[in-house]
């Protein structure tokens, strides 16, 4: 039964995020004078459509894992010329019109994100994001070093630091010699530095575990104002978080077997719903802001992309060339098909191996 119910969990949040990406640009496409065929919730074979007054079919089909907006002459004109206005082409729209469509999708996930988190705030509380140390476990390497309860952290290894979400994203990351230099202001005023080794421990799949024996217990504060504070500050934390993962992801600091595919999502759906409804709304308000992130990437084949060969044609005054644009996008949309088929195998091995 537990099975079921997270199964069910998982494809609702997934339609969810899914949704509002694509109602972000039916919106604004349909605000912009451009023609839209087909507003789908699903992919696959189709379920039901219904023709709207406004002569868009509104459909639903078989595969509840994405969704999309089919408009007229998304890159450039098509067939539809008999049919369809030239001016309600997409790729006839005026340049700040495309831009906003397609930057839409992007700003619902994010708009999603702090609204949930505001909602989550303000109903449970808002729990500060300060990084102030609240404890050091006896005998562990933070308290050899010197670190003391009420040490604020500032930096890690040089990078400044302002939330826990940020120092304890740089104490993860591998350093050369696995010593880490950690930055903090003492309760009197003071700063000083200290260089923790930690305590290196794997399990029986080889994952490795780093313990500094530093505690955290954040000070919860209730009311509107706090809610609205932490929904701000806790999205930009977790932008800055995201952003931090894909640069170490290339430089080798973070490892891909890191990244999470559908699978990976739903082995933690089941763990976030036995903790709770806050738990699930900030996962959804998290996998949110990831959705918006990774699809803003100046990558072909994702909103990014087509923004960045917008930008190009604003720059050299006329449209990437045609056959450039398909061939490129295509081959990151393989390239894309490629990671994601590794992380899924991936993830089915941690989840039943």
């Amino acid at each position: 039964m537990n099975t079921i119910i997270n199964i069910v969990l998982f494809i609702f949040i997934l339609g969810i995020l899914v949704f509002v990406h694509e109602l972000g640009h039916f919106l604004t496409a349909k605000k912009s004078g451009v023609f839209i065929h087909e507003f789908s919730i699903g992919m696959g074979p189709l379920i039901k459509t219904i023709k709207g007054k406004d002569g868009i079919n509104y459909s639903i089909r078989a595969l509840p894992i994405g969704g999309y907006v089919q408009m007229a002459g998304e890159i450039y004109e098509d067939d539809d010329t008999k049919t369809v206005p030239k001016e309600k082409f997409m790729c006839n729209r005026p340049w700040y019109q495309r831009l906003i469509i397609l930057v839409a999708g992007v700003f619902n996930n994010f708009l999603l994100a702090i609204i949930l988190l505001f909602f989550i705030a303000l109903i449970w509380g808002s729990p500060s994001l300060k990084p102030v140390i609240t404890g050091v476990t006896d005998g562990k390497p933070a308290e050899k070093a010197g670190i003391q309860a009420g040490d604020l952290i500032t930096k890690v290894n040089g990078t400044k630091v302002s939330t826990w979400d940020k120092a304890q994203l740089l104490l993860l990351l591998k350093d050369k010699d696995d010593t880490y230099e950690i930055s903090v202001k003492h309760k009197d005023g003071k700063n000083a530095t200290y260089k923790v080794k930690p305590e290196v421990t794997k399990d029986k799949d080889g994952n490795e575990t780093r313990i500094f024996g530093i505690e955290l217990k954040s000070e919860v504060k209730k009311g509107f104002v706090p809610a609205v504070k932490y929904s701000f500050m806790k999205f930009g934390s977790t932008i800055e978080q995201m952003w931090l993962t894909i640069v170490n992801l290339f430089t080798g600091k973070i490892s891909i077997n890191a990244l999470s595919g559908p699978v990976g999502i739903y082995s933690v759906v089941g763990e976030t719903r036995s903790a709770g409804v806050s738990s699930v709304l900030f996962l959804i308000a998290y996998l949110s802001i990831n959705l918006g992130i990774m699809n803003i990437l100046p990558i072909p084949a994702l909103d990014g992309g087509h923004v960045l060969f917008l930008i190009i044609e604003l720059i050299t005054r006329k449209k990437v060339n045609e056959k450039v644009e398909a061939i490129t996008t295509t081959i990151f949309f393989g390239l894309l098909l490629l990671l994601m088929l590794y992380v899924t195998v991936h993830d089915v091995i941690r989840l039943f191996f």
